[in-house]
């Protein structure tokens, strides 16, 4: 297995791991969080790291836990990652003046905010698609133990628009991420999920 996986295995780029930047793992992680997982980084500093899985969509809706908003279209929660998976987290695109307190990422793209002010936004008919994206849970690492990761090559970081992240989902995300870095990485999309069944 170890021969295969270095056939695969392909050094990790120089790009920084910075609040706002995307991580796309390895094809040989094997972590039902993490595995083909595409992870926007929403602060990273010498404390460490925080982010959300972007592409993992869950079974639940958050229709299912708030009345007031059972009637709208079926708004999907992710699993944003192994870290308080009983929290709700958000990311949106609405800005300050429509939901106050939120943490700009990059761009127009802001984590969390005054919760009853998003509430509030849906059930007046607001446009949720597109716009705000909530995950369980979210993905933490320590101190230096993201850039340990790294060097391990098991991420890469890079950019993404705030188009894809709020758009894109599933393995379709992670395989035009892979195709993003160019043809050297193309071969990480023929390595198998579940190696042990080939």
């Amino acid at each position: 297995m170890g021969q295969i996986r270095d056939i695969f295995r392909i050094k990790h780029n120089e790009m920084s791991p910075e609040k706002g930047k995307v991580l796309i793992s390895e094809p040989f992680l094997q972590n039902a969080f993490f595995q083909r997982s595409v992870i926007l980084l929403v602060e990273s500093n010498s404390a460490g790291s925080m982010g959300f899985v972007l592409n993992k969509q869950t079974n639940f809706l958050l229709n299912d836990f708030f009345p007031e908003i059972l009637h709208l279209p079926e708004i999907p929660i992710y699993l944003g990652g192994p870290v308080q998976s009983n929290h709700l987290f958000f990311i949106q695109t609405l800005g300050d003046d429509l939901i106050p307190n939120g943490v700009n990422v990059f761009g127009n793209l802001y984590f969390d905010g005054d919760f009853n002010a998003l509430i509030h936004y849906m059930v007046s008919g607001g446009q949720i698609h597109g716009k705000i994206k909530f995950f369980i849970g979210y993905s933490g690492w320590s101190s230096e133990q993201l850039n340990e990761e790294i060097d391990l090559d098991s991420w890469l970081v890079t950019n993404s628009s705030v188009k894809n992240i709020m758009m894109l989902d599933g393995d379709e995300f992670w395989n035009q991420a892979v195709d993003s870095f160019g043809n050297q990485y193309s071969l990480w999309k023929n390595y198998p999920k579940n190696p042990d069944l080939n």
